[in-house]
């Protein structure tokens, strides 16, 4: 009996793996305009414990990942007078860290905590980003726009989208989608904490997230059709820290904010510009 179990459990094994791969392949066939990272070592520095895999820094990314430690990692990148941090996830595992500030020079340092608020450098590497299009930066997922072939987000946006061709019917598409599938997250607002990364997975799911989130998951949606899509923070006009979207719809911008269309936020208000992703 028991031997009939381990090969009935093993058999069910074999059916949910080969169903998520053919959902991954259907996924890539659905999504021909979908862009998907990789570190393929053609390109790769390293620096202490740092190691960067700059192999496709001409389409706007680079693959990073620190050392395997139980330590708060900071990752922190310089273009000219600009300068962004994230964290990362101390598995030293790859994670994709976008080239958004255009054409020209990066230089990335990785600290490690030492203690309470002291960091350590734990190791130094430049990168030039020469890209034919720089918003091709915002066609690939991200840290802050974390997504692979096989979440529902973008599993939706294929089958939205199916057969469509114009970018503008799609972009409208999502646009619908999300203003009347959604809705904001009041609950979380007051309890989110400080750092806290976007959830796409957590929000699509639920149909509800705050103003990240949801900027998140339409940025998604949008970039694995082939549609150039900003994720910005800053700040509206009465100071309340935001985010919202920028979209590149046949060449031209349009903002899109989802927690304005579902009412959670007054429309039309003036936007300042802290970071992008």
């Amino acid at each position: 009996m028991r031997k009939g179990s381990n090969r009935a459990r093993i058999c069910l094994a074999c059916v949910f793996a080969a169903l998520f791969v053919l959902q991954a392949v259907l996924c890539y066939a659905s999504l021909p305009n979908a862009h998907w990272p990789s570190a393929d070592g053609k390109a790769k520095k390293q620096n202490g414990g740092l190691t960067i895999d700059a192999s496709h820094a001409d389409e706007g990314y680079i693959m990073v990942k620190g050392p395997k430690t139980d330590k708060r990692l900071k990752f922190r990148v310089k273009f000219g007078d600009q300068t962004l941090d994230y964290d990362l996830n101390g598995k030293g595992e790859y994670e994709v860290v976008p080239l958004q500030l255009g054409n020209g020079n990066y230089n990335c340092t990785l600290y490690k905590n030492v203690s309470g608020k002291k960091y350590a450098q734990e190791g130094k590497v430049g990168i030039k980003a020469n890209m034919a299009d720089p918003n091709t930066a915002f066609l690939f997922p991200n840290q802050y726009v974390n997504y692979s072939p096989d979440s529902p987000a973008v599993l939706k946006s294929a089958e939205l989208c199916a057969g469509m061709t114009s970018q503008q019917e799609i972009f409208d598409t999502i646009f619908n989608f999300m203003k009347t599938g959604f809705v904001y997250d009041y609950v979380k607002m007051v309890t989110v904490k400080p750092g806290m990364m976007p959830d796409i997975d957590d929000c699509f799911e639920k149909r509800m997230g705050i103003c990240q989130d949801l900027a998140a998951v339409g940025a998604c949606m949008l970039r694995v059709q082939g549609i150039p899509a900003r994720l910005m923070i800053g700040n509206l006009e009465n100071g309340m820290y935001h985010a919202w979207i920028v979209a590149i719809v046949d060449g031209k911008e349009i903002l899109f904010d989802p927690t304005a269309e579902l009412n959670a936020v007054t429309k039309d208000q003036e936007y300042t510009i802290e970071r992008f992703y």
